[in-house]
């Protein structure tokens, strides 16, 4: 039996049962994980290992200090206080959001830390100006992919170390402007599409009323600003961080304990661990491997770059970008350039990490996956809904990994060499 092909009908179809039977995904995800597992003589042990513990540690840390902050009415007021600076102009929302994110994640921070927090803010102000949260989630993780490839951010430290190795190097602008081009792209894209610009709060605030915070809230505020100092500019973990501002802020007593874990969005949590769980299982039997031998077949000279960045995006919807895909995939762009001829080096690394980086809108990647949480916790949307939010959420991705690689066969990636 072919485990490869079983095991990619298995993960579409635990999607599908769990959208359109209206249940949890990923109870799904846990319970067909079983049976491939068992039908490829997998052990349970084994199954388990694939359970992403690092993420779920860092959902929940997040969650429970934002859920101390819903309890307590300051997201609520935030939002209020971000609506009325914007006034009529909640459609630049987006706009700011993007720029501001590619600026914070290019001064150090990286990519991660910043899509992180700024998925989970973003998400939150949609919740309580009752939106849709996908643009703004897509947003805050294109945002800061886009300023993540400066020389002094993790993520182009690594990958222009990654190049050095294979005797590339003096492509610091172009490898940084690349990057900056397709998520710009695809960000206007996806604004005009998802109609950013009607976008309309549903919070109305009177000309005279202002926003006043208690002490509580004031506490919680301080508390969220220690969190985006520590995590943006100390290099602390976000999870962790999360759980001790949220211990400190329990000992103030600025918020019910018991309300604030109700409150955590548990099932959209293991939807993302269930998924998760099985797309280790996937990968393990070589799924994933299939597909990009299936799209490696199709390389020349005017589809290289594209399938090079299709077989990055596609593997970084179930691994991480910088720790698994780059490391991966970028050693081997000497030996495709020369084996296909007529290849840049610098457009195959480009398309790479670009189209990797936009895989991170998933709903099962870090930002993506977090900008969800956050919307459930406030939202509180109903399973369907939420279902059909993780569809959305993946639907998005899917857009952004296609388009991205489509455009590295435009050639654009050399413009800057």
């Amino acid at each position: 039996m072919n485990f490869a092909i079983l095991s990619l009908l298995v993960l579409i179809g635990s999607i599908a049962l769990g959208f359109f039977r209206k249940v949890n995904m990923g109870l799904v995800a846990f319970g067909l994980a079983l049976i491939l597992a068992t039908a490829a003589d997998i052990s349970a042990k084994s199954v388990m290992a694939g359970f992403p513990t690092k993420l779920f540690v860092t959902l929940l840390g997040v969650m429970f200090l934002f859920s101390m902050a819903q309890e307590n009415k300051t997201l609520e007021l935030l939002a209020r206080r971000i609506v009325a600076l914007a006034g009529n102009r909640t459609h630049l929302i987006p706009i700011i959001v993007y720029v501001f994110s590619a600026v914070l994640a290019g001064i150090g921070p990286g990519t991660v830390p910043v899509m992180s927090l700024m998925a989970v803010f973003t998400c939150s102000l949609a919740a309580e100006m009752k939106i849709s949260p996908i643009l703004l989630s897509a947003t805050s993780v294109l945002g800061a992919a886009a300023g993540g490839l400066t020389p002094v951010a993790p993520t182009g430290i690594l990958g222009l170390s990654l190049a050095e190795e294979q005797g590339i190097v003096g492509i610091e602008f172009p490898y940084a402007m690349n990057m900056v081009i397709a998520m710009t792209v695809y960000f206007i894209i996806i604004y005009i599409v998802l109609k950013g610009y009607k976008m309309k709060s549903a919070v109305e605030m009177g000309k005279n009323e202002k926003v006043q915070f208690n002490k509580d809230q004031k506490i919680t505020l301080v508390g969220m600003l220690i969190l985006v100092i520590a995590v943006i500019f100390l290099g602390f973990d976000v999870g962790l961080t999360s759980f001790s501002i949220a211990m400190v802020l329990l000992l103030f007593k600025v918020a019910d304990e018991k309300k604030s874990v109700a409150s955590i969005p548990w099932g959209t949590l293991l939807m993302i661990g269930g998924i998760n769980m099985l797309m280790s299982l996937v990968i393990q039997l070589g799924g994933i491997d299939l597909l990009a031998t299936a799209l490696s077949t199709l390389m020349n000279p005017i589809t290289a770059t594209g399938i090079m960045g299709l077989t990055a995006g596609m593997m970084s919807w179930f691994s991480s970008t910088s720790g698994v895909v780059m490391p991966t995939l970028i050693p081997t762009v000497s030996d495709v350039a020369t084996n296909v001829g007529g290849v840049s080096v610098v457009a195959l690394i480009s398309a790479i990490t670009n189209t990797a980086s936009a895989a991170g809108m998933s709903p099962i990647s870090t930002g993506g996956s977090m900008g969800l949480s956050a919307y459930s916790q406030i939202a509180n949307p109903t399973e369907e809904e939420r279902s059909k939010l993780f569809i959305e959420l993946f639907m998005v991705s899917i857009g952004g990994v296609i388009t991205i690689a489509l455009l590295g066969m435009t050639g654009i990636y050399t413009v800057f060499l």
